[in-house]
């Protein structure tokens, strides 16, 4: 046995992820929970659970102390920090130490060289390891530098990693607010507001190579992952193996970074991230002291289980493999599911899901790790990512038309998401071609939202109507649905219906089924209707509808992905007109998008701004939003200060337009 007792200091699907291994090795797990979790799936699933005191994240999940107390309250032999949190914390890992813990990871030397991406690049350089030039320092010394620097520059937080705190500078005007909020934004994730400017590369793609080392000098790398597909410097799409190396890089890459864990006697699991450019030669970017939250991908295509192999390391075994054991087997490919919304420049959006199904899946090909099995809530204090979808086949081809397969089964109520965004995106031609890079989502932005538009008409949104109708109906119903809306009881029956405009829809009779809007009449055929699901035919094509409403009272219907948010007209308060419910944002008043926290305020009140200043931004789901001015105009009041929380759609300060002045006919 590894160890008797494991706790698991982390939360959501990568708890969940090493609580399924755990269990398969008949290890006791030990979960950790907030008042927000107590109710969560990790919760369950772990043999035991302790609650964390403490409202914010520095208090619970970031609080070392307290977790290795609670650790040797529990009797645990070992401590899995996940990815994230506490994962790369180098006084974590040695107070694990302190206290006779074994921490599943590296040592506190190793993350505390790697955890630092000044120190980590030097390391790598003086070894040999190509890297990119670049400089640290306080704003007014990388202002300097950045004089002497070819842009556009790439600002990132020196202790940062996941994607936080990175930022484009393409003109000088704009470095000093880049490294202004790139500072905050590492001091507030990562304790450390130091900042690097380095060149960024064009076209670049995101390469990284994961490795394996044990504690007697075994050292072997598992191949690389393509993860080149990001927004927001986060990653969206993973794969393995990358279609842009050639077998030779392939290995000289996989070379380097087995070298790099000797010079540095690394054990356990770390992940070494490289840029390559155009003409495939690659740079240091920096290394992940963890596991990675794409490692499925790997797991896939080498049938390793990287969770039991960190296990082992800690435990002090050696490892199994040899490099000549690990051999590529197929093509796997990975696509996060978030909590945002990609037509709104991927806000984030937490709030209550209100329907969830996934995807049937098949051993081997087709997996889902998610904390997600129902309705629930995504808080705003937490990352958006809701699940990660990975799809295995024999090749690249196939890969891609399962996952966008997968996601057409996808059903998503409640809350904005990216499923649609995602299977858009699988299908382009540039996509399916490899002809990608680190800005693709950025590049192609406007041709994915036109084509998620254009993807949406293709099921007709009158059946989106009809089918809410239909679905309002059968919640009417007694005990047969057709007894209540047969054809002999109910022709004629009308239910008013509010999309974006008022919708009448007449049911005339049944067998097949027909029903009348305005003076267009459409039949179904084969109709099956239950209580959240609904099935039919039109002009051949075979629909399938699902059905939910969450605590507020808002109905959701949807098919393939694609969601209406519908109502009732009986439903509907009488204050609201019949006109777009947009029109009432017009006056002027600034709301925020999400529910989260004030961090900076760019304006006071008799401020004159133009349209597209920042205004004022706000924190959710460890991303800063700047919500910019709407039109030209004075800032009449602003309601709120740093550091407030605020929920969504509270407004946060009102803007006076700007008035024009007429011009008089000479």
């Amino acid at each position: 046995m590894y160890y008797k007792r494991l706790l698991i200091a982390n939360r959501g699907e990568i708890a969940l992820r090493i609580i399924r291994t755990a269990r398969d090795l008949g290890i006791h797990t030990i979960a950790l929970y907030t008042d927000l979790d107590r109710e969560a799936e990790h919760v369950y699933q772990a043999d035991e659970a302790y609650p964390l005191i403490g409202n914010s994240l520095q208090e619970t999940y970031l609080n070392s102390n307290q977790i290795v107390e609670i650790a040797k309250k529990a009797h645990a032999d070992a401590i899995h920090p996940g990815y994230g949190f506490l994962a790369e914390n180098a006084v974590f890992s040695q107070l694990c130490k302190d206290h006779d813990i074994d921490f599943v990871g590296p040592d506190a030397n190793a993350i505390q060289l790697m955890g630092n991406k000044v120190n980590a690049r030097e390391f790598a350089k003086s070894i040999g390891v190509p890297v990119l030039e670049g400089v640290v320092g306080n704003a007014e010394k990388l202002i300097a530098e950045a004089e002497k620097m070819q842009f556009p520059l790439l600002i990132k937080a020196a202790s940062g990693g996941g994607g936080k705190g990175m930022r484009i500078v393409h003109k000088k005007k704009e470095l000093r607010t880049a490294l202004e909020a790139t500072s905050r934004e590492a001091a507030t994730y990562f304790g450390d507001g130091t900042v690097l400017i380095e060149r960024y590369i064009q076209n670049p793609r995101h390469i990284e190579v994961q490795v394996l080392a044990d504690k007697h000098g075994s050292v072997v790398h598992l191949y690389e992952r393509e993860c080149s597909i990001q927004r927001r410097f986060q990653k969206v799409i993973e794969e393995a193996p990358s279609p842009t190396l050639t077998s030779e890089l392939r290995k000289e890459m996989g070379n380097m970074v087995v070298f790099l864990a000797q010079e540095m006697n690394y054990t356990n699991a770390g992940t070494v991230e490289f840029l390559v450019d155009e003409d495939l030669n690659y740079y240091f970017l920096e290394m992940n002291t963890r596991i990675q939250v794409e490692h499925p991908v790997t797991e896939m295509i080498t049938g390793v289980d990287l969770v039991e192999q960190q296990l082992r390391v800690a435990s002090g075994r050696k490892l199994q493999m040899k490099q000549e054991d690990i051999q590529l087997n197929g093509h796997a490919i990975e696509a996060r599911i978030y909590a945002e919304d990609p037509e709104r420049d991927f806000i984030p959006s937490p709030g209550d899901i209100s329907f969830y199904k996934t995807p049937k899946l098949f051993e081997g090909r087709l997996r889902l790790d998610s904390a997600v099995k129902g309705a629930c809530t995504i808080h705003p204090d937490y990352d958006p990512m809701i699940a990660k979808l990975v799809v295995w086949d024999e090749n690249r081809d196939l890969a891609i038309e399962g996952l966008h397969h997968a996601l057409h089964e996808y059903e998503i109520h409640g809350i904005k998401n990216n499923i649609m965004y995602l299977h858009t995106l699988l299908n382009t031609n540039d996509f399916k071609q490899n002809k990608i890079s680190t800005h693709f989502c950025q590049d192609h932005a406007d041709s994915l939202l036109k084509k998620m538009q254009e993807e949406k008409r293709e099921i007709p949104p009158v059946l989106f109507h009809i089918s809410f109708a239909l679905f309002e109906l059968n919640r009417e119903k007694s005990n047969n649905v057709w007894e209540e809306i047969g054809y002999w009881r109910q022709q004629g029956k009308r239910v008013r219906i509010v999309d974006e405009e008022i919708v009448d829809i007449e049911i005339l009779k049944e067998n097949p089924y027909c029903v009348r809007i305005i003076d267009d009449d459409y039949v179904l055929e084969n109709l099956i209707i239950g209580d959240d699901h609904l099935l039919f035919e039109f002009k051949g094509a075979r629909y399938q509808f699902y059905r939910s409403k969450n605590s507020e009272g808002k109905s959701f219907v949807s098919c393939k992905g694609i969601v209406h948010e519908l109502e009732r007209w009986s439903e509907i308060q009488s204050e609201i007109n019949e006109g777009s419910l947009s029109d009432q944002l017009s006056d002027g008043s600034i709301l925020a998008p999400m529910p989260g926290k004030v961090v900076k305020i760019e304006v006071v009140e008799g401020q004159k701004v133009t349209k597209g200043d920042v205004l004022i931004i706000v924190e959710a789901m460890k991303m800063e939003n700047s919500i910019r001015a709407p039109f030209d105009g004075t800032i009449e009041n602003v309601f709120v200060k740093e550091g407030d929380q605020v929920k969504n759609a509270t407004e946060l300060m009102k803007l006076e337009a700007l008035e024009v002045p007429e011009i008089t006919a000479l």
